[in-house]
């Protein structure tokens, strides 16, 4: 029996290229760059504002290109790329006539992180960089005339992050103690010591977040928990230590900050509730975020303004539509609309996201995300549980590809925001430590019951899927409880929390600290929480997907539950990538995987099925046998 009439939507359409994405204007306001598709990848375009003269300026045949930025002078764009999926992202400088880029920041396993490239200094780059040690991120300051990379600042051994004032000098580091606590060094300029401004209890802190130094350089703001149970914006003063509060979202976490290019003053800051809200703090873009609210009928972000911050890129995300970019003149308050990345879902009908809440065993609030299939009645449906990765991550409101195609084809999609998923205060974030495969996974448990209550979901037609640590949970659910779910969909998910830790690409390191307090560290403990030592009590058929290049669940963690599973003759279908890391980077991939996946769901719990292209050919990749 066919769950609905709404018409198939292609996995082309869905996971294939996006027709144009992450637009960014440029510095003078006249041009705007893009990533849109040359050859099957996606690559770097420049067109004129207004103007119907687009360029591919930066093309990598390997691989889809997956950032981009304006260097100061608007002749030039910055882009990231790495190899294969290995996340040793390299620096990349292509020039607007059509030379070929160039190559910033050598070495086969360095990988870098840009700091500051803006309109004030157009002529050099900050980056973070592991070139000197592959655990440690020093800043080095990139010529960009020249390419000449020197050492600007080094890391003492415990910096995880650092910001640079409005003179481009190098003066707040985020450092983590080796008991966990957070550490804010701050120096007056580049030839004084580094001091403590605050340091913060790992046991009082949702890690913060440098933003920005204030446009006279004498105050930081930062995102911090301290003091309070959600992340709020505060503001330092550099000479006294004190702080005052700018933002409190209680008991959401402040979620991030728009800082004005023309005066680097921190202009609004946003609070991700159910939907992302926005709060101006500065009086002069009062007016630009209640225009913005009354003309955009989604959740708005703003990637990216030029030099005077009169022109603004304005994203817009919907549930039922595809992601939309706007340029919006802020003296004359118009928008025009730029593109939608994908329109040719604006064919379709999507399927609306609505924000769910329920109580778990012991009696915590729990929020999340319920889809419904379009033209249905939501009554005992085949249903899918959806699980973020992370885990200190949240699913948010908005335009999903997975969820969408999940829904389209018959299921009801739910999302959960188990305990330890970021955005809901410190109290939430810590009441997962430690409870990977506990209270975190019967929250899990506890998310499904509620949907079988509402006579949503049928109990005897519920999988679970899930990526990174989703697919962690999905192994854990499997084994934990076997009768739960009638199959599973693992991507990239650990098995063992041993092995997991042991392998930590190098530059997590400064990290392992909050890994191990928050997963826990005993090995007898870790193995109890791993589900490769309770395979063999999975019951129901399974789909495990890797990236052969992936650096943080090494393709071990899938071989290891998929060799157990075989030597019990338990069903499970083995997919890897030979060119991708943690995820799907390459539409084909993602095509070849969700075509694979879509036939497993169908088979187990009743949707629909697009036929399978050409193009979409998985059994090269399938791995057979024990």
């Amino acid at each position: 029996m066919t769950p609905t009439r709404t018409p198939l939507i292609p996995r082309e359409a869905l996971f294939g290229s996006a027709e144009r994405s992450n637009a960014v204007v440029s510095p003078d306001g006249h041009l705007l760059a893009y990533l849109a598709p040359w050859e099957g990848k996606m690559s770097v375009w420049v067109c004129t504002l207004g103007k119907d003269d687009a360029r591919m300026i930066a093309h990598d045949p390997a691989r889809p290109i997956p950032w981009l930025a304006w260097q100061g002078d608007s002749r030039h764009v910055l882009y990231l790329q790495d190899r294969a999926g290995n996340e040793n992202y390299h620096l990349f400088h292509a020039g607007l006539d059509g030379s070929p880029a160039r190559e910033l920041t050598l070495g086969e396993h360095v990988r870098c992180s840009p700091l500051v490239v803006d309109h004030w200094y157009p002529d050099e780059a900050l980056v973070s960089l592991n070139e000197r040690n592959p655990a440690l991120f020093d800043v080095i300051r990139i010529d960009l005339r020249s390419g000449v990379a020197t050492l600007d600042t080094e890391n003492p051994g415990d910096v995880i992050n650092w910001l640079a004032d409005n003179h481009h000098v190098v003066r707040a580091a985020l450092a983590q103690s080796e008991d966990g606590a957070a550490i804010i060094r701050v120096r007056d300029d580049a030839t004084s010591p580094w001091r403590e401004l605050d340091r913060i209890s790992a046991q009082d802190e949702i890690f913060p977040s440098l933003v920005s130094f204030s446009p006279n350089n004498r105050a930081l703001y930062v995102i911090t928990a301290k003091d309070g149970n959600a992340a709020r914006l505060v503001c330092y003063d550099l000479a006294s230590g004190g702080y005052d509060v700018v933002l409190d979202g209680t008991p959401y976490d402040v979620s991030g900050a728009y800082i004005d290019p023309a005066t680097n003053g921190v202009a609004a800051a946003s609070i991700l509730r159910d939907r992302l809200e926005w709060k101006a703090l500065d009086d002069r873009f009062e007016a630009t975020f209640s225009r913005l609210r009354a003309m955009m009928h989604g959740d708005i972000a703003i990637p990216s303004s030029s030099a005077d911050g009169n022109v603004l890129v304005v994203r817009v995300t919907s549930d039922t539509g595809p992601n939309r970019y706007y340029v919006f003149d802020r003296q004359t308050g118009e928008a025009a609309l730029l593109f939608a990345d994908r329109p040719v879902l604006l064919e379709y009908t999507l399927a609306p996201m609505t924000p769910i809440q329920f109580q778990t065993r012991d009696g915590l609030m729990i929020h999340g995300y319920l889809t419904l299939p379009v033209a249905v009645e939501p009554k005992r449906l085949p249903t899918v549980l959806f699980v973020h990765g992370g885990p200190w991550h949240r699913d948010r409101w908005g335009y999903d590809g997975m969820v969408q195609w999940l829904a389209n084809r018959g299921y009801a999609v739910l999302q959960v925001n188990f305990r330890g998923s970021t955005g809901y205060g410190k109290a939430f974030l810590n009441a997962g430590n430690r409870q990977w495969a506990g209270a975190m996974r019967t929250d899990l448990l506890d998310a499904r019951d509620w949907t079988i209550g509402q006579g949503i979901a049928d109990p005897s037609r519920f999988a679970i899927f899930g990526g990174s640590y989703g697919g962690y949970a999905v192994l854990t659910a499997l084994t934990f409880t076997p009768e739960a779910f009638t199959c599973g969909v693992d991507i990239v998910g650990p098995s063992n929390l041993n092995t997991l830790l042991s392998s930590i690409p190098p530059y997590w390191k400064p990290l392992v600290k909050v890994f191990r307090d928050r997963m826990g560290e005993d090995p007898e403990f870790l193995t109890s929480q791993s589900p490769l030592f309770k395979a063999d009590r999975i019951r129901v058929p399974l789909l495990v997907a890797q990236g052969a290049n992936d650096p943080r669940c090494k393709q071990q963690e899938s071989d290891q539950i998929v060799h157990v599973l075989r030597a019990n003759s338990i069903p499970v279908t083995y997919i890897v990538f030979p060119d991708e890391g943690h995820g799907f980077a390459n539409p084909r991939n993602s095509k070849r995987f969700t075509a694979l996946a879509e036939a497993f769901l169908a088979q187990q719990i009743g949707g629909r099925v697009e036929p399978r292209h050409p193009e979409e050919d998985y059994e090269p990749f399938l791995v057979e046998g024990a």
